[in-house]
Order: structure tokens, then sequence, then C-alpha cells
């Protein structure tokens, strides 16, 4: 009820003390927001713990959920799924992260290498287009190869390397986070209860299913697509003889866990992959684009449908968004952030504003689809689940 009224008022005012409001209100905007970056960073690896303990466990009480509606106590089953997806994760790290790793160091040990073979294939490219008389000259792209790429590749590659190795050695902060995750799988969802109990009752319920709705879709479907890519890309690079095979198909799998990640993953391999040989090159961003198309036309359509409602700059711009802000786990959790809080400014903006005669005005949040609704949606309507978030 506030609210509306506060919208209301703001309907009578004139374009003149909107602008005037506005004014005033912006440094009080510009002072919360770096108050609120200050405390984020100082309490940056506590909010990561958090944020990676609440995205495990939210992921692993899908299952959890699943074996408690037929039966089983939940105390049980959370105790077996977490030890489950514990040891595989172990697993992984016991085998494939320090073969991904040796072949990471040597990337890097070979990258000056790697870049004067490249240079040495644009010399020879250009050679070529001189003969043949063609206006191409590329002396200067040699020329900032051998001084700039070379110095850039490098330190990016040395980033890369620190990340893994403070990621491997902080295990401290891995045991935090598996402690927490399990504590939440047992009693998150009091806790998600008595946070939700400080809005207004007509919206908890509507909000709780937002939230849930838009990082179920997220999560599931690109964890889903990750697998699913690290999976057929391991294999053919292996197939078809790439250098460091294992450690480009499993950076394009884990990229994927992004949007847009999948297509930078490959675009870098590919350049890596050229710099010593192009038709080796060219076979990876042949097999890798092949795989990509095949798992985004036939497989995320079935698992994801158009649950964002986001046009795909504002899916950008919140991926840089959190980048900036949260690093990873913020690049992570983005866009189903973005999703929840374009549902709430859809709900909570004056009807004038509203453009879709299909939207409700009552000022209710309303819940992204599931991937089956707007599948359903999509055959019988012809609508996507944006119009429906609109």
């Amino acid at each position: 009820m506030q609210t509306r009224k506060l919208l209301d008022w703001w309907q009578t005012l004139t374009p003149i003390a909107r602008i005037g409001a506005s004014a005033l209100f912006a440094p009080l905007l510009v002072l919360n927001g770096w108050a609120i970056s200050a405390i984020f960073n100082y309490f940056h690896s506590l909010i990561a713990i958090l944020v990676g303990a609440s995205v495990l466990a939210f992921l692993l009480n899908y299952p959890v959920s699943w074996m408690e509606r037929r039966g089983a106590r939940r105390e049980q089953v959370a105790i077996l799924v977490f030890l489950l997806a514990l040891s595989i994760l172990l697993a992984l790290g016991v085998t494939l992260f320090p073969l991904a790793l040796t072949q990471a160091q040597q990337l890097v040990a070979r990258l000056p290498e790697l870049i004067d073979s490249g240079r040495s294939q644009l010399m020879i490219l250009n050679e070529k287009a001189e003969s043949m008389g063609l206006p191409i000259n590329l002396d200067a792209i040699v020329v900032q190869i051998n001084d700039r790429v070379k110095g850039q590749l490098q330190a990016i590659a040395g980033q890369v390397l620190n990340l893994a190795v403070v990621t491997v050695t902080s295990l401290l902060d891995f045991l935090l986070t598996m402690v927490l995750t399990f504590y939440l799988l047992q009693h998150g969802g009091e806790l998600w209860e008595s946070l939700v109990e400080w809005l207004p009752t007509r919206f908890r319920e509507p909000f709780s299913r937002t939230v849930r709705l838009s990082f179920q879709n997220f999560f599931i479907s690109q964890l889903i697509l990750s697998i699913c890519m690290a999976s057929a890309l391991i294999p053919s690079f292996l197939w078809l003889k790439v250098p460091y095979g294992l450690l480009f198909g499993l950076t394009i799998g884990i990229m994927a866990l992004i949007p847009f990640g999948g297509s930078v993953g490959i675009a870098a391999t590919t350049l890596l992959v050229s710099l010593q040989d192009v038709w080796m090159g060219a076979r990876v961003l042949a097999a890798a684009v092949i795989v990509q198309q095949i798992l985004e036309n036939l497989i995320a359509p079935r698992i994801l449908g158009s649950f964002t409602g986001l046009n795909p700059v504002w899916v950008l711009i919140s991926v840089l968004t959190g980048a900036r802000i949260g690093g990873l786990l913020g690049v992570i959790v983005a866009v189903p952030c973005a999703v929840v809080i374009k549902t709430i400014i859809s709900a909570i903006r004056p009807p004038v504003m509203r453009h879709d005669p299909e939207e409700s005005s009552s000022g209710e949040i309303v819940a992204p689809m599931t991937p089956e609704e707007s599948a359903k949606a999509e055959v019988n309507n012809s609508l996507s689940v944006s119009d429906n978030l609109a």
C-alpha cells in the first residue's frame, strides 16, 4: 500500500519536479552504493563462502527433496546426498584436476614458442599475399604480436595459474564451504522462511517462488549444458589429437556455466591451437561449434526454455556487472538475480506503465515459468516466457 501511494505521488509530479527530486536523491544513491561496496570488499571472503555454499546447497536440495517426497527422512537423505556429492568432487579433484593443472603449466611454459609460431605463420601468409598481388600488409600485426600479445598472454596465463593454485591451497575456505553447505542443506528452508518473514504477507509466497524458479531454471540448465559440453568436447579433442585436449575441453565446459562463456572459451581455444597449427585450429573450431549448436538447439530448449525474459543485451550487462562486483561468483549468480529484480520491478511499477494486456495489474510478483510450462506455452499460445515476465 505504501509503495502504491509513493508511486501515485510520483505520477502527480511535473517533469521538472521529477528531475529535481532525482537530483536530490542521486547523491544518496551514490553514498549508499559506496558504503555497500566498502562493506562488500571488507567481507568479500565470507560472502564468497556464503554464496558458494548457498549455490551448492540449492543444487543438492533437489535430489534431497525428491527422495523426501517419496517417504525418506530428510536428515538421512541429506547426509547421503552430501557425502555422494563430496565424493564426486574429491574424485574429480584427484583425477581430472591434477592432469588439467599439469597441462596448464605446460601450456604456459610453451606460450612464447606458440606466439613465435603464430608470428611465423602470419609472415608466411603475408609473403603469399604479396606474391599474389593482394593489397594486404601484415607487418604491423606481426610487430604487435611480438611486442604486446606475448606479454599480455603470459600475464593472463600467470593469473589463471595463480588463481588455480590459490583455489587448491585454500583448504580452509573449502572446508568452511562444505560445512556450511551441509548445514544449509539440513536447515536452509527454516533460514529462508525467517528471512522472507520480513516481507509483506502477500509478497512472501510469490517472491519465494520467483527466486526459487529463477535460480532453479538457470543453475540446473547451465550445469547440464556445462557437463554435456565438457563430456562431448574432451573425447572429441582427444580423438582429434588436439594438444592439451583435456585442458581445453574442461575449460570450455566450465566456462559454459556462464552465459556467452562457452563461445568465449571456444574462441580462445581456437586461437591458442591456431598459433601452432592453423588447420588443427580449424578442426577444433568446427568440432566445438558443432557440439555447441547441437546442445543449444536440441538440448537447451527442452531443459531451459525461455525462462529469463531478458534481452541478450541485459544478460550481457548482468554478467559484466556481476563480474565487476563479485568476480566469478558474481558472474554465476548475475543472471538469476537480474531475473528476480526484473520481476519485482515489473510487479511494482504503476499500471499506466504496463503495456502487456496479459500482465497482472494486482501488483503481485509473478514467478517465472518452469521449463515444462514454458514449452507448453510456446506450443499452445506461441508466446515466450519473456512476454509473461515483461
